[in-house]
């Protein structure tokens, strides 16, 4: 492999980007209308300890489902990454490494802060395969685009620390919550370290060097 050229695939690239562009703007379709009523009426306490976006809603429970089996073929953006002989940093596979096995554990759990990061990694998503859709297709966003989409990616790693720390605090404080201890200290540790190293690809990728790269969510 080494020693052969490297593949261009840019029909396969703008096929696999699109394809994934569409099911995620369909699942934020199908799984942020739960949400949004849930806090309306439920509020912050039910969003983050009442699973019931598995339980009764069908629609957001299918996507939620559909979420978690997602992870799986996502890591064919490894596969591109290494016919097309790009640099693989770390970012990229410690990523979709662990949020592969976060999902899966969280799901069997039936987490019910879980609602937040589905909803929001699909709206990450949507924009972010968008995006390479069009890069693939020869098109040039402007670099304006790219930083919006990793600085989608770090408030969104805000957003779930403080979701784990809401779970937390309703738990010490005697509230029923479906959120087990472990499930909170590894999504913690997981937000954070991916607050900092996509906080540092910002930097480096965008203020720094002024270089225009792109980084999966």
């Amino acid at each position: 492999m080494q020693n052969r050229p490297r593949f261009v695939l840019r029909r396969a690239l703008i096929i696999w980007n699109t394809l994934l562009a569409t099911f995620s703007i369909i699942g934020v379709c199908r799984t942020a209308p739960e949400i949004i009523h849930v806090l309306r009426n439920y509020g912050i306490y039910h969003s983050v300890c009442v699973p019931s976006f598995i339980l009764d809603d069908k629609v957001a429970g299918f996507w939620t489902w559909m979420f978690a089996l997602s992870k799986l073929p996502e890591l064919g953006d490894t596969v591109f990454i290494i016919l097309r002989k790009q640099p693989l940093i770390f970012l990229h596979w410690y990523h979709h490494i662990t949020v592969l096995l976060y999902t899966w554990y969280a799901y069997k759990e039936y987490t019910s802060s879980a609602r937040w990061f589905v909803s929001m990694n699909y709206f990450v998503h949507s924009l972010m395969y968008t995006y390479f859709a069009l890069r693939a297709m020869g098109k040039k966003p402007p670099k304006v685009s790219a930083m919006m989409v990793t600085s989608l990616q770090i408030i969104q790693m805000i957003i779930g620390s403080l979701v784990n720390i809401w779970s937390l605090q309703y738990i010490n404080a005697g509230q029923p919550c479906n959120v087990s201890y472990l499930n909170i200290k590894l999504s913690l540790l997981m937000y954070m370290s991916y607050f900092a190293l996509f906080l540092r690809f910002f930097i480096k990728a965008y203020l720094c060097s002024g270089s225009d790269k792109d980084k999966k969510s």
